[in-house]
Formats: structure tokens, sequence, C-alpha cells
């Protein structure tokens, strides 16, 4: 009798502890830790915000801007698909992931990538620390070449993985799902990629585990070329035109003799091929937009929308036009560094406009810490800002600067049909045009601070080719100010471009020129790059 009393009890008490802890559970007590919020990324391919890329994305607008946050100083590291994308990826400046271009050649998804960076990217972080981790769309540009390990090869750090092979496309693709082949031909219904995407992301979260958090990378094609709409979309915008901004067919008289070389003005078949373009770009992003409103239905359904944060971002800007350039991106302009950034999430209030200045080196390193993850165990350049979203931080002491950073690509060859132009420049237009050259390198401080919007950049080539922008005062950047600007601003920039080209993690994130903490000492110059600021004050003389 006292053994089935004694049994009874345990039992009961068994069942109280389980009871009481259920309920601590539901009440919120371990909410912090029993319900870690899921995070989307969205990322699309060469969407602008300085030429009006958001204009046909209203449901998107609505559904993450407008319930969230959008930054109006979004920028990122490398104005060119692949390193940009390593950025997001890894948290780090292209001199510290060494991803410089498209090619296998440039560490675009080579095995030297694979081995150096790609265990250590964000998701991989992810993963081990318990979340779930999907991925479907463009990754990076050479991904699946068989000097990359072909189809095969599945980046550590994916539970579910959706590979494009190479680059965008919208049709007559092939899709690596989970290291096996999946050949798509050109029937809308079964194959037009930013649908197929926005399908497998609804299965995911149809069949995930409801038992782990989880994180979702979505990367559209769209609005990369070759800008194939859908064909409910083929006849949106017929009116449309790229805008004629004051820097939209002009000549760039004090940049970069690569710009100086686009004709002005442009001729009328070259505008309207460029207006065609743009109005295809519009088009496709109306697929994306509809991608957008079926994931975020398909959270608010589940009960996941309240604690899920979502990112919707580009990998870089893009032209249509500016300074005579016809298409593409590569520039250090605003309309090929800035780029949109919205997030919605938990603690995040709606309709919020900030003016703060963030990288995609910083995605990375923000979806981290949301996970609860220590940024500081990381080898990344970038910095978390969770704080701003939630109205935690102090305007006053967020950072003032980043770096944008760009190699050049150009062919030791002549192009038969340019042979004037000589060898070196590559992505040329039939009018001989070209849109990048191997001296089409430069380092930029791009500042956003109380006092100054300035961009000051350096070309590495023969003439250590300055430009400086006051952005608040020449917003499209017609005026390179670099000859009048005070000297001792020139020097201070300059500085400071070295030590951000030198800087990894913790350093990358000192005070800049503009921030009340920063101190210069001339003494301090790097003396292996004296020679570039003997150069620079000869040349402003």
């Amino acid at each position: 009798m006292g053994s089935k009393r004694s049994c009874l009890f345990s039992l009961f008490t068994c069942v109280l502890i389980c009871v009481t802890l259920w309920s601590h559970l539901s009440s919120g007590v371990f909410a912090a830790s029993y319900r870690r919020p899921n995070i989307v990324l969205i990322l699309t391919d060469d969407l602008d915000i300085a030429i009006g890329g958001l204009n046909p994305l209203k449901k998107t607008k609505k559904l993450i801007g407008d319930a969230g946050i959008s930054f109006t100083n979004a920028f990122v590291a490398s104005p060119l698909c692949c390193p940009s994308r390593a950025s997001i990826l890894t948290g780090k400046y292209p001199h510290n992931h060494h991803v410089i271009n498209n090619t296998i050649e440039g560490n675009c998804s080579s095995k030297a990538w694979q081995k150096s960076e790609e265990a250590h990217t964000f998701p991989a972080i992810l993963k081990n620390h318990g979340y779930q981790t999907f991925f479907a769309g463009k990754y990076l540009n050479q991904y699946g070449h068989s000097d990359a390990g072909g189809m095969e090869h599945v980046p550590p750090g994916w539970s579910y993985w959706v590979g494009l092979e190479k680059n965008s496309k919208y049709y007559n693709y092939t899709l690596s799902v989970d290291g096996k082949p999946q050949i798509h031909g050109a029937d809308y219904s079964k194959d037009y990629l930013t649908d197929v995407l926005a399908n497998m992301s609804l299965d995911f979260l149809m069949y995930k585990s409801n038992y782990q958090p989880f994180f979702m990378m979505v990367s559209t094609p769209a609005p990369h070329s070759p800008w194939t709409a859908a064909p409910q979309y083929q006849n949106s915008y017929n009116d449309t035109k790229a805008p004629r901004d004051p820097n939209f067919n002009v000549h760039g008289k004090d940049k970069h003799w690569l710009i100086r070389q686009a004709k002005t003005p442009m001729t009328n078949s070259s505008i309207q091929f460029l207006d065609n373009a743009f109005r295809n770009r519009w088009r496709t992003l109306l697929s994306v937009d509809d991608l957008v409103e079926k994931i975020v239905k398909r959270l608010d359904v589940r009960g996941e929308l309240d604690n899920t944060y979502v990112f919707f971002t580009s990998d870089n800007g893009y032209h249509t036009g500016q300074f005579s350039l016809p298409l593409d991106k590569r520039q250090l302009y605003e309309f090929d560094i800035r780029v949109p950034l919205m997030v919605r999430g938990p603690n995040i209030k709606p309709n919020q406009t900030n003016e703060l200045l963030v990288a995609n080196v910083d995605l990375g390193p923000t979806i981290l810490d949301i996970a609860g993850y220590d940024v500081n165990r990381t080898q990344m350049d970038g910095m978390s800002f969770l704080p701003i979203m939630e109205g935690q931080m102090n305007s006053s002491s967020w950072r003032t600067d980043i770096l944008v950073e760009y190699e050049g690509e150009g062919r030791n060859v002549t192009d038969p049909s340019c042979p004037l132009l000589g060898p070196g420049v590559s992505e040329c237009f039939p009018d001989c045009v070209c849109e990048d050259s191997y001296n089409n390198t430069y380092a930029c401080v791009r500042t956003v601070a109380p006092s100054e919007d300035l961009q000051y950049c350096e070309f590495d080539d023969n003439e250590v080719f300055v430009e400086v922008y006051n952005v608040t005062a020449d917003p499209f950047q017609l005026t390179n100010i670099a000859k009048t600007i005070d000297q001792e601003v020139l020097e201070k920039m300059n500085h400071r471009l070295m030590m951000l080209q030198s800087c990894a993690a913790q350093s990358c994130r000192t005070p800049g020129v503009y921030d009340p903490s920063y101190k210069f000492d001339p003494r301090q110059m790097f003396t292996s790059h004296s020679w570039r600021l003997s150069r620079l004050r000869q040349k402003m003389k």
C-alpha cells in the first residue's frame, strides 16, 4: 500500500512539474530561449534605389517597409554581384574575403573561397547554433562551375539547398537541389525562376520542423539581365522611361578616364535600348513583389510572422544612362553603391525611416545578433544594426563611414571592334563605350555624419586619380571637388582610406574623420603608402 501511494505521489509530482514547466514556457518565462526568432532574407539582383528601383514593388514596401524600418543610407562594399554577395555572407570587406570579381580567377565560388571563407559564413554559424537553414536562388556567379565542384557542391551551413547554376536566368536553367541537378525549360507554369523560388520557399515553410527556428534566404534573378518578364507583366510600364535626372546623358568631364570616354550625347538608338531595358527591369520586379507577398502571407497564416524578421535588399545598384554610361553597375557613384534595405520584425516599430549609415557587411552581424550569437566571436568587419531597429542606439554612437572597394576587369588584348581603345577594357557596347577597365580599380570612404555627407575615392592607377563629392550640395555627383576641397580634409580622408583598406574585424569599426572621437596624427601615416600621399599632394597643387 505504501509502495503504491509512493508511486502515485511520484507520478503526480512528475505530472505537476511538467504542467508547471509547460505553463511557464507558454507564459513567456523561458520564451527568449525557447522561441528564438525566425529570419528571412530576400536578396534581389542589381536592384537600384537611386533611379526608382522600388517603384514597382508596392506590396513589398507595404508589407516590409511600412511594417518596419527603411534605411535611406544603405550601401554595398563593392558594386558587383560576386564580391558583394561574398561580403553579405562573410560580413567582410573584399580585401578580407578576397573575392574581387565575377570570375573563378577572381575567387568567385572558387576552391580557395570554399576552403578559406565558405565554412565561416553567417548561415554556417546559424546552422551550428541550432537554426534550420534554407537557400533558394542565385548564390555566387560561378557556383556550379566544374572548377568549383560542380552542381554536387552544397556549401556548408545549409539544411536545404536550391542553388542556381552560375548567373541569373529566368528560363532554361539548372538548379542544384541538395547537390542533385534539376533541369528547367521554358514553360512559364513550371519554370519561371522567380515563381519557382517562391513555390519552393512556401514548401519549406510548410514542411520544415516546427521545433527549431529557421533562416531562409531567397535570392531572386530579378531585375538582372536578361530581364525576362512573366507573361502577365510583359505589357506593363509601356510608357515608362529611364529617369532623366541631372546626371543623365551628360559628360563626366572631371571624372576618371573611363567615365570621360563615354560618348555624349548618346545616340537615339542607345537611349531607346536603355529605356527598353529599364522597362523590362521593372516588369521582372512585379514577380518579385508577388514572391514577397506570398512569403509574408504564408508566415502570417502559419502564425509565425510576429516572430520573424524579414529583410529585403539588393547586392548592388545600377545605372541606365548616368554620365552617358549605357547599362551596368561597377562604378563608385551613388546609383551603383546605394541599395534598398527594409526590415520588419519583433520589436521593430512600423513606418520608420532611418538615415544612419549601414552596409551589406552589417547583414551577417545583425542576423547573428538576432539569433543570439555573439558577433565578437567572429572575424566579421561589419556591425549589428539590431539596436538601431529596436530604437536602442543613439545616433552619436554609431559609425560615420564605410569602405567601398572595386577591382576593375580588362582584357589583355584589344577589342577588334574598338581598336582605338587599346587593351585593358571590358563590358564594351557596340558604339565602343566601355563600362569597365583593369584600372577602374578604386577604393572609397563613404561618410554620412550629421555635419557631412561626403564621398572620397582614390584610383589605383598611374595618376592616383581622386574623386571627392559633397553629396549634400551635389546629390547627382556632377562636380568633383578634389582640387578645391581643404587640404587638411584631403589628408585626413587619405589617411582614413588607408586605415580602412588595411582593417580587419574590430579595426574596421574605429571612428571616422567626422566622428567626434576621431584623432588624426600625420606621423601615424603608413610608411608603405607614403608615396600615395606625396603623389596626391603634387596632383592637388
